[in-house]
C-alpha cells in the first residue's frame, strides 16, 4: 500500500498537475518544476486522493485543537476546500487576493469571520510563505485565530521556517523531496531530472 507522499506523487503525475521545465515563480525565482493543483479537476481520481488525504489530516488536527471553520485563498486551495469542508461538515470561507469593489465588497467570500473563530487555513503549496501570511491577514484582522496552516506540498524553500518564525504552525501532507524520490524510485522520471530538482532545492 502506498504511503501519503507516494499517493500524492501519483495523483500529481496522473493529473499532470506536476510539470517539468522552466517556470518563473511569483518570487521571480526560476524553478525546474511547477505544481498547479487546478489540474486535479481534470482527473477525478487524483482530485479525490488529495481531498481525502487533506480531510484525514484535518481530522487529526481536530482531535488535538478546537477549530470551527476552514479557510483558503483563491485560487488553487479554494478549488479543493469546499469539498473538504463538505466531508467534514464544517463551514469554510475563501479569502480573495484583492478586495472586491462591487456587490458584497471586501476580501472574505462565502461567510463571515467572527471574533473568536478558530481556523485551519488550507492551501496548495508553500514556497517562501508570503501568500499564506497575506491570506491570513484579513481573518486575523476580523478577530479570527489561525490554529494551523495546512498545505499539500512544501516546496522546501524556507516557507515553513518563515511561518514558524512568525508563530504559525505549518503542516504539509508531503514535501517536494518526498514526491521526487518516489517518482524516481518508481521509474516515472529520469535520474538526471531528479538530480536537477534536488540540486535546486538545496540551493534555496
Amino acid at each position: 500500500m502506498l504511503d501519503k507522499a507516494s499517493m500524492i506523487a501519483e495523483a500529481l503525475i496522473r493529473s499532470e498537475a506536476l510539470k517539468f521545465g522552466k517556470f518563473k515563480l511569483k518570487s521571480g525565482i526560476i524553478s525546474p518544476y511547477y505544481i498547479d493543483l487546478s489540474w486535479l479537476l481534470s482527473s477525478p481520481e487524483s482530485f479525490a486522493t488529495v481531498v481525502n488525504l487533506a480531510t484525514q489530516e484535518i481530522k487529526k488536527i481536530l482531535y488535538e485543537i478546537k477549530v470551527n471553520k476552514l479557510a483558503s485563498i483563491e485560487l488553487k486551495g479554494a478549488l479543493l476546500l469546499p469539498t473538504i469542508a463538505h466531508k467534514l461538515s464544517m463551514p469554510c470561507i475563501i479569502v480573495r487576493k484583492e478586495s472586491k469593489s462591487y456587490g458584497l465588497t471586501g476580501r472574505i467570500a462565502g461567510g463571515t469571520v467572527k471574533p473568536g473563530d478558530r481556523f485551519i487555513f488550507f492551501d496548495d503549496v508553500i514556497t517562501k510563505g508570503d501568500s499564506k501570511i497575506e491570506g491570513v491577514k484579513p481573518i486575523e484582522k476580523a478577530g479570527g485565530k489561525i490554529e494551523s496552516i495546512l498545505v499539500v506540498v512544501d516546496r522546501e524553500q524556507g516557507g515553513k521556517e518563515e511561518l514558524e518564525r512568525r508563530g504559525y504552525n505549518l503542516i504539509s501532507l508531503t514535501t517536494i523531496s518526498e514526491v521526487i524520490s518516489y517518482l524516481l524510485k518508481a521509474g516515472k522520471i529520469k535520474s538526471s531530472l531528479a538530480k536537477e530538482i534536488f540540486k535546486y532545492i538545496k540551493k534555496q
